[in-house]
């Protein structure tokens, strides 16, 4: 979806965005969605690594099982 956007649209978005927010406004909205998107990208790596492990533990499970 945003990749179809291209640099024109983007441009487009920020003049609109500094429009109806305003100047003051921009740097902190700017900052609430960085912080929002950091914390989505750490829930989902730590999310990431916990099924990482699950199947770790399941593959060394099934190669002990193999073994015996």
């Amino acid at each position: 979806m945003l990749s179809n956007i291209g640099f024109p649209g983007l441009i487009l978005i920020l003049i609109l965005a500094l429009i109806v927010f305003g100047p003051n406004k921009l740097p902190q909205i700017g900052r609430a969605v960085g912080t929002s998107l950091r914390e989505f990208k750490d829930a989902t790596k730590g999310i990431t690594e916990e099924i990482q492990e699950e199947f770790k533990d399941d593959v060394q499970a099934a190669k002990k099982e193999s073994l015996k």
